[in-house]
């Protein structure tokens, strides 16, 4: 049942003629999205209209039916595929009426509630041909939600009963449909899944991948810790925990098993290294876009907010990976790797647009020109290098794909656009707001417990954005109750979001690592889970300690780095160091006092952060000196 409620519809391979011609169209289509971005100021509901119509009518063309379809498309998606072009067409051409309509008030034509109705049902069927049922049943049922309603008791029912109040709200305004999500993958997403492509399609993907084999390949459990490093680097350009799996995993995780690793070590490695490249700046994934939109906080705000949370998650499971290889004797790279030097020499063209796209942050450029920036970077660099040097035919080539790979995430945001107009029309969100304080009695902490949990099962069988919008708009409105502050809020809600896609019982990322890895998902999920286990600490601190996001005076952000790197140490020796001095099992006191003295080293008291610093620094170097001393003496040989 968990695969059928995930699979989605097979995207279709075209040869010869037809590849051409979907090629030139999509390369015309992110071409006309660039223009519109850079160089018009483009009304916002023209701006989805057109982009929402074209992205249908490639849609339902290059995405079957099922997973199952052939490559051929059916006369049902020609259909669909000519219905969306014409809706488009209609909309546009109708524009200015629309805009003018007043909403609620003025009836619709008989063309406007056909061509309405029409875009409703073609978003359905192109959530769940690129998402699956999973978001599609929850969409229906907000849908029901919204038209029937009304026949539920207080305090959940509301007195809405018309059909074109909802078809009013959702699609001829730009608070359904047209609104925020589809909005930003317009623009921001689009851009930036541009930039990552063009890196990839100039051999960045290569590049990343060899330095980090450079780094870490000849270290115990060298594999895993290039995947851990290749799979952040790549993951802030893809955004998507599960395309990062595909891209990365089908290198690193072969390799791991080849050398003797298990099959749920590899795949769980894969998993939870791919999952926190959503959360790695400068890119980050699709949901930090709408996280600025949806809260006003400038995007490069969001960025520096989450370079002291990535660094740390990463470094959480860096050190568990490594404590569990040199347990388990896990053997590094064979391969030849290559020194640190040569590859640098090699690859520091791909560098450079990394370095345009943080410098044109920080300079305090727009998402939008700083994306357009950073590609036309990647395009400049690649000629310094005759190896680098991308050809016309990967500039358009690279455009159009960046089409296809927004296709699925349009279609996920569409979904969510229509949750959030539902909700917002019948307030169901602050309802769910209510139910969410009133079972955790009131209590913050319990508040942010119910909040994570309820974050987690919105995003189980989830993309990325969809689990975010859905929280912020159901869970968002607690927290904002509670007093708790907008961006540290939706900081917490959007790290829950994206640890949902490693998060059994579904966890769509350890789905595409089992495929890979040939083993059980549920197992794979599971050892995720624990490697990520800092991920799942470090949402609380945002909201304890804010010096985390950087949002506290210079002192105590340089506290709290140092306090949370040595917790980090501390939670990971506490979780896979399983014997201390003397050859003995290191005894539960001594776990425990690691994991408070972690605690103490994030406190927002400066007093208190001091001393939990120093005991986790004391109790790691005791840990530290004690196996050393009980190998010394021949008593045990692993940790």
């Amino acid at each position: 049942m968990r695969v059928s409620l995930l699979a989605t519809g097979r995207r279709r391979t075209f040869r010869g003629a037809p590849l051409a011609v979907l090629t030139l169209f999509a390369a015309m289509f992110a071409c006309w999205v660039i223009y519109a971005n850079i160089f018009v100021i483009s009304d916002p509901l023209v701006l989805g209209i057109l982009f929402i119509s074209s992205i249908y009518t490639l849609l339902f063309l290059v995405i079957g039916h099922s997973s199952k379809a052939s490559d051929r498309p059916t006369i049902v998606d020609w259909a669909l595929s000519g219905l969306s072009l014409t809706s488009g067409v209609f909309f546009f051409i109708n524009a200015k009426e629309i805009a003018d309509r007043i909403t609620l008030l003025d009836p619709f034509t008989p063309a406007q509630f056909l061509f309405g109705t029409a875009l409703l049902l073609l978003t359905l069927e192109a959530t769940r041909r690129t998402t699956g049922l999973g978001l599609t049943a929850v969409v229906g049922m907000f849908l029901l939600y919204n038209q029937f309603g009304y026949l539920l008791p207080p305090p959940f029912g509301h007195g809405i009963s018309d059909f074109s109040y909802l078809l009013d709200i959702l699609i001829f305004t730009t608070d359904g449909l047209f609104g925020v999500p589809v909005q930003v993958v317009a623009s921001y997403v689009f851009l930036f899944v541009m930039f990552g492509t063009f890196l990839a399609k100039a051999g960045g993907g290569d590049f990343f991948f060899s330095l980090a084999a450079s780094l870490t390949g000849r270290s115990a459990g060298g594999p895993a810790k290039v995947a851990i490093i290749s799979s952040g680097l790549y993951g802030t350009m893809s955004g998507s925990p599960t395309s990062d799996v595909v891209a990365t995993g089908s290198i690193t995780i072969p390799i791991m098993r080849r050398l003797g690793y298990t099959k749920r070590f590899a795949g769980a490695v894969e998993v939870a290294a791919s999952t926190g490249g959503s959360a790695m700046p400068p890119i980050m994934g699709s949901a930090a876009f709408i996280l600025a939109e949806y809260t006003g906080t400038p995007y490069r705000e969001i960025v520096f907010a989450a370079i002291i949370p990535a660094l740390l998650y990463y470094l959480g499971v860096f050190l568990q990976v490594h404590f569990r290889s040199v347990r388990r004797n896990y053997r590094p790279y064979e391969d030849d790797v290559q020194p640190i030097g040569t590859t640098m020499i090699q690859g520091w063209p791909y560098l450079i647009p990394i370095g345009v796209i943080i410098g044109v942050l920080v300079a305090g450029y727009s998402p939008v020109f700083t994306a357009g920036a950073g590609a036309l970077a990647v395009i400049g660099a690649s000629f310094l290098t005759r190896r680098t040097r991308m050809s016309p035919r990967q500039i358009v080539e690279a455009l159009a794909e960046t089409t296809l790979r927004i296709l699925p995430v349009a279609g996920a945001c569409a979904a969510a656009g229509l949750v959030i107009g539902g909700l917002s029309m019948t307030g169901l969100g602050m309802k769910a707001a209510n139910v969410i304080i009133e079972v955790s009695a009131g209590v913050d902490v319990l508040v942010l417990v119910v909040a994570a949990i309820v974050t987690i099962i919105l995003g189980l069988g989830m993309p990325t954005p969809s689990a975010y919008i859905l929280a912020a708009v159901l869970v968002g409105p607690a927290l904002a109750k509670i007093g708790f502050p907008e961006l540290q809020s939706h900081m917490f809600l959007l790290y829950f979001a994206i640890l949902s896609a490693l998060t059994p019982p579904i966890a769509v990322a350890a789905l595409a690592a089992a495929a890979i890895a040939e083993e059980d998902p549920i197992l794979i999920a599971v050892d995720a889970v624990r490697l990520a286990v800092v991920g799942f600490l470090i949402p609380f601190i945002f909201l304890w300690n804010p010096a985390i996001l950087g949002l506290a005076d210079p002192l105590s952000i340089a506290l709290v780095i140092l306090g949370g790197a040595s917790a980090v140490a501390a939670v990971a020796v506490s979780l896979e160091w399983h014997r201390f001095p003397g050859g003995g099992a290191m005894i539960w006191p001594f776990r425990i006092a690691l994991v408070g003295s972690a605690v103490a080293a994030v406190a927002p008291v400066s007093i208190i952060a001091i001393c939990g610093t120093a005991s986790s620094i004391a109790l790691l170097l005791a840990a530290y000196l004690g196996v050393h001393r009980a190998r010394d003496g021949h008593t045990i040989n692993k940790i």
